[in-house]
């Protein structure tokens, strides 16, 4: 049986998602990627909020495995890049054989280097792109797999309908 772990950017994912004017809908998009890949396990790197305890329960709930990052605060914005995380995380689990083959959900070319590593020791199923248009080409010349989920929102996510007159920056913070 091929064991199959996902690894989501979720900052990516969320960021592209909103970028492209769609609300993930997490427990449809869990549900998606179960029966399409059969994964068995789904984790979600995501920056560490207090205030988002509920978030994250729920998240567990639908069931992602949450690997968390500290984040802090510079003016306004929170940097919580789990960039080193992801790696990390993957490359332990390559090495404690944990998988038979992965799945990467990013569009970032700062995994390209993972992407290599796994491509190089047969490990990679796949790339998944949240955004086909702004994914990387450090990722797409990698001669692996790439999926884009430009095609597939639809199954997973709303439209985030726009106030008339207003940009995608003044609309908030959606995740």
């Amino acid at each position: 049986m091929n064991r199959i772990s996902i690894y989501i950017d979720g900052n990516n994912l969320y960021r592209s998602a909103k970028e492209l004017s769609f609300k993930i809908d997490y427990k449809k998009f869990r549900r998606w990627i179960e029966q399409k890949y059969k994964p068995n396990f789904v984790y979600l790197f995501i920056g560490f909020l207090p205030a988002r305890i509920k978030f994250y329960k729920y998240l567990q709930s639908c069931g992602y495995t949450l690997v968390f990052k500290e984040t802090i605060s510079v003016g306004e914005k929170v940097k919580g890049n789990c960039d080193a995380e992801l790696i990390l995380k993957n490359v332990t689990d390559f090495y404690n054989k944990s998988f038979d083959s992965c799945i990467l959900i990013t569009g970032d070319g700062d995994f390209s280097c993972l992407v290599v590593f796994l491509r190089d020791n047969n490990s990679i199923n796949c790339v998944i792109s949240p955004e086909k248009n702004k994914c990387s080409f450090l990722l797409r010349n990698k001669n692996v797999k790439m999926t884009f989920l430009n095609e597939h929102y639809y199954k997973f996510s709303t439209l985030i309908k726009k106030a008339p007159n207003t940009d995608a920056s003044a609309q908030g913070s959606l995740s």
